[in-house]
């Protein structure tokens, strides 16, 4: 029990960090957009789920290329912040 608490404290200390800059990134986007009410909460639910599915594939390619520590970390961020201005540069393209 002490080792899967242990493991739970690691894992949100590693992902609570990647949360709050999602978070934070949606923000900036959604102020950009000067978006407010509904359609600014709508748009932080799809910006805040794209950045998290993001974030899985990337993870993904990382324990595919055997990647782990500081390395890895490294992957996923940058892999991450590429994929989700991808996105972001498509979807303004298709406005």
């Amino acid at each position: 029990m002490k080792h899967a608490l242990t493991a739970l404290a690691l894992l949100l200390s590693v992902v609570a960090p990647a949360v709050h800059a999602a978070d934070a990134a949606c923000a900036s986007r959604a102020a950009e957009k000067k978006l407010a009410g509904a359609a600014k909460n709508s748009f932080m639910q799809k910006c805040e789920r794209d950045t998290a599915s993001a974030r899985t594939a990337c993870e993904g390619q990382a324990a595919e290329k055997k990647l782990a520590g500081a390395a890895k970390n490294s992957f996923v961020k940058k892999c991450s912040a590429d994929a989700v201005a991808a996105a972001a540069s498509a979807a303004s393209a298709a406005n």
